[in-house]
């Protein structure tokens, strides 16, 4: 499709400069600068206990034959695939629902926010409270059903740790995909959905034909930035699991953060350079796959 390019004045060059100083400035100082800052030091042997020595790409190189790291980076994309997926089902279903008219509608949409509200490391808490073995919520009441016999130790083994991680981040975060994809069903024309109930259609055909094609550029842009949210996840695993049981739940962020926390600045510093690339990637991939130029034009 083509456009005419439209040629600014030096004044209005300098004017959009001069408006836009503050915020580049603080792009510079709060990420360019920290960013290479890391990529300099993932290039240098900086332990807190021995003198900085440049290395080059060695931890890269011990990063691609570091079998706890590959674990990390499986249990970090396995984690983003499960999570990311159930919170985009989930939030189209809630925005759907929320997107009728019916009475309570504001107050539902209000309720739907609060656990996006709740700060995570809180929310963490009082998963790790409903998953106790002796005292937990979701115990007590299995256990009072008859749908167990005794107590589940949910946090003390691989899978059931895994599971528990991806429903406390669901609750979390659904919100903010549901509030997202609702947002951009206010704005799909209510004509279209009349034209299409007079041509006879389902409500499926509906949603398939009018609803979903039209609301895929905000399903593209609330899967970009849930999916970097869930790469960088650490605050929950941290409160929750600390990354175990013996490190099956540990993240990417996680270990490097363990890196960083031992002292071993340059080897840390590498893993999240790797992870930063990572998270550029899938960015990439989910902007050229989703075709998202094409909406912007």
């Amino acid at each position: 499709m083509a456009h005419n390019k439209r040629s600014y004045s030096r004044e209005e060059l300098y004017h959009g400069g001069v408006f836009n100083a503050p915020l580049i400035a603080a792009i510079g100082i709060f990420i360019f600068i920290p960013v290479i800052g890391t990529i300099v030091t993932s290039l240098f042997r900086s332990v807190t206990f021995m003198p900085d020595k440049f290395i080059g790409v060695q931890n890269f190189v011990r990063i691609a034959g570091d079998e706890h790291f590959l674990s990390s980076l499986s249990f970090t994309v396995a984690f983003v695939i499960v999570s990311v997926a159930l919170e985009l089902v989930f939030g189209l279903l809630f925005a759907l629902i929320l997107n009728e008219k019916f009475k309570g509608r504001k107050f539902f949409r209000i309720v739907l926010l609060i656990p996006w509200a709740v700060p995570i490391a809180v929310s963490a808490r009082l998963w790790q409270l409903l998953y106790n073995y002796e005292f937990g919520l979701l115990n007590h009441i299995g256990m009072s059903l008859g749908i167990i016999h005794s107590p589940v130790n949910w946090l003390g083994s691989p899978t059931g740790a895994f599971v528990s991680l991806v429903l406390s981040d669901v609750w979390k975060t659904t919100p903010f995909i549901g509030i997202i994809l609702l947002a951009g069903l206010s704005t799909i024309p209510k004509e279209l959905y009349e034209q299409a109930v007079i041509d006879g259609t389902t409500y499926l055909q509906r949603f398939f034909k009018v609803t979903l094609p039209l609301l895929l550029p905000v399903v593209i842009v609330a899967l970009l930035f849930r999916t970097i949210d869930a790469v960088r996840i650490f605050d929950l695993i941290y409160v929750l699991t600390g990354g175990g049981p013996g490190g099956s739940t540990t993240s990417v962020s996680m270990y490097a953060f363990n890196y960083y926390l031992s002292g071993d600045f340059g080897y840390g510093s590498a893993v999240s350079v790797v992870l930063f690339l990572f998270a550029g990637l899938l960015s990439v991939a989910y902007l050229k796959f989703g075709r998202f130029g094409e909406w912007t034009e």
